[in-house]
């Protein structure tokens, strides 16, 4: 289908953004030593990975004071660019607990309940087909979404909890901190720079302004989630992704929902409604309804969310939209009605997958969790790779600074670990949905059956940002907001907790002038209303997108749609508390 200026359909590829990762991203060399902070091991990212890795790792240290010693005053620190660790951190989610028991083996699970992370063991569970608006057909459950076991966490409660447990252990945790360079010395990382704090709109120094500054480490965790600031440069930096799949993403949204009765299952629905069954659509997606039971105050509690895939080529694709259009059906009405809506949130995750996952170590740097592209959106889990990947990486430090192993010695860890293992079994099950859900769904469901023995070799992907774009239909179904029950945009970033000042710079970059498609899907994708075509313009022709970064909650997805975000000044964003 053409585009509305005539001359598409357009890719957002074709409109790159300004940005050149590694000359802007990486710096060459450390200030002098007076000018900078000495710290044993830098860990980016205060999410359930890098602290994974901070508690793994302080406890190694626990048991050999020499080396604690040797690490110097801050043997580990956090940083974290959020009011405080989970702030930025967003998943479903139900978690497989071994890992978390791994980590915390004192720590029973009645303990994590009365802690307010977790919120109840999965003991049944229902998939249904949605087959209209209306219409429901519950199925056989696939082992991808068989959950019996597993627990109902909040993540960002979780990161909140790993951090009070990394302080105690003597982490130095630098919350409202970000991190913008990645500080690269004779080929090897060797710390990171912080961000300046205090500027103006246009990059002025305010009256509060403070520099930023050199933190060095002897070795550097790349713990940033979705594909971040510093992992983007640093895989370009060190070609980490060579022989590797382009990874690809998906776009989560999730509210939190205080209800006047319990569900007692865990709920996942498979389409295709609400999305468009036709190939030229490219949508791909699913929901959840899962069940928290808070411990502490009795509440019942349900957390919905919404996925899709950002491969999707209709420009009105807005996975906010099809959220609350979702809570039309009867199923969700008859959960959440006479309910109020307490959270809201919004995160993109990688869904490449086995083939996608890049080179995990460089010279002085690993990746752990989301930044390594450890997710399995067959089953819909990540959680417990992101805890296990810490663990693992923690023990490889410790064994790198005793100079038993060398740091690369992660990767076969990982290799052979749970998260290998899974991953490999699902490398080839999403692929085949880039046809369309009705000829994919077949090959989808054998590569499920076969645990990945069918199909063979290595199935491709395409980047989200090649798919062309056209102003579709999609958005003609979705509910008007009536502020009770279906909610706008803007309304919701507000419960998210959004506090970035009006006046800080931007920190988000696109092309600003672009083809009518590219502005729309820019529009509709952003769950947080940032991104608007000017009511002034034709119908059609390019247009100049505006940009209003001060609503973003650093989901991410505009980085796999055509633009780059980068990071916010240290305490801008989102704080989210129990998604």
């Amino acid at each position: 289908m053409a585009s509305r200026n005539g001359h598409g359909p357009h890719a957002p590829s074709e409109f790159p953004p300004p940005v050149d990762s590694v000359r802007e991203f990486v710096k060459r060399g450390l200030d002098p030593e007076e000018e900078l902070i000495d710290v044993g091991v830098a860990i980016v990212g205060g999410g359930t990975a890098g602290l994974a890795c901070a508690n793994r790792l302080l406890q190694l240290l626990g048991e050999d004071l020499e080396l604690m010693e040797q690490l110097g005053e801050v043997p580990v620190a956090v940083i974290e660019k959020a009011k405080t660790c989970g702030g930025h951190n967003l998943s479903g989610a139900v978690m497989r607990p071994g890992p978390l028991q791994e980590l915390f083996p004192d720590l029973s699970r009645e303990q994590w309940r009365q802690e307010r992370f977790a919120f109840g063991e999965v003991t049944k569970e229902a998939v249904y087909m949605l087959p209209s608006g209306k219409a429901k057909v519950r199925i056989p459950t696939p082992p991808p979404f068989k959950n019996h076991g597993n627990e109902i966490v909040s993540v960002s409660a979780l990161a909140r909890y790993q951090q009070r447990q990394a302080e105690e252990e003597g982490a130095y945790v630098l919350t409202e901190t970000s991190a913008v360079q990645l500080i690269v010395e004779d080929g090897q990382v060797v710390g990171v720079r912080s961000g300046d704090k205090g500027r103006g709109r246009d990059g002025e120094p305010l009256s509060n302004f403070e520099p930023g500054t050199d933190i060095k480490a002897q070795v550097t965790v790349l713990a940033e989630g979705c594909w971040g600031h510093l992992t983007g440069a640093a895989i370009k930096e060190f070609d980490l992704a060579a022989q590797r799949e382009p990874q690809v993403w998906e776009l989560g949204v999730k509210e939190v929902w205080k209800v006047p009765k319990p569900l007692d299952r865990v709920i996942h629905t498979i389409g295709p409604w609400p999305l468009k069954v036709a190939a030229r659509y490219g949508q791909i997606g699913g929901t959840w309804v899962y069940p928290m039971k808070d411990a502490q105050s009795g509440e019942d509690l349900v957390s919905i969310g919404f996925v899709v895939d950002l491969d999707y080529r209709d420009a009105t694709t807005s996975a906010h939209d099809l959220l609350q259009l979702f809570k039309t059906h009867p199923l969700v009405r008859g959960i959440l009605e006479g309910g109020e809506r307490t959270g809201w949130g919004a995160k993109a995750l990688p869904g490449g997958g086995y083939w996608s996952m890049p080179k995990l170590t460089m010279p002085g740097a690993l990746l752990v969790g989301d930044a390594g592209g450890m997710v399995d959106t067959v089953s819909l889990k990540g959680v417990h790779h992101c805890i296990k990947s810490g663990i693992l990486a923690a023990e490889a430090i410790y064994r790198s600074l005793k100079g038993e192993r060398p740091l690369n010695a992660y990767e076969e860890a990982v290799e052979q670990s749970s998260i290998g293992q899974e991953l490999y079994k699902v490398r080839n099950t999403r692929q085949p949905f880039s046809k369309g859900f009705i000829k994919g769904a077949p090959m989808v469901n054998l590569a499920i059956a076969t645990k990945g023995r069918i199909p063979r070799g290595r199935l491709e992907w395409d980047p989200n940002d090649e798919q062309p774009m056209f102003v579709g239909d999609t958005y003609e179904s979705y509910p008007k907001p009536d502020g009770k029950y279906t909610f706008d945009k803007l309304s919701s970033v507000y419960i998210s907790g959004n506090a970035t000042r009006d006046d800080a710079p931007n920190h988000i970059r696109i092309h600003r002038h672009v083809p009518r498609e590219i502005a729309e899907a820019w529009v509709w994708m952003c769950p947080a209303g940032v991104y608007e075509i000017p009511e002034d313009v034709p119908p059609s022709g390019p247009v100049d997108v505006t940009v209003n970064y001060t609503n973003c909650v650093q989901c991410g997805a505009i980085t796999a749609k055509g633009g780059r975000l980068t990071p916010p000044e240290g305490g801008d964003g989102p704080l989210y508390r129990v998604t």
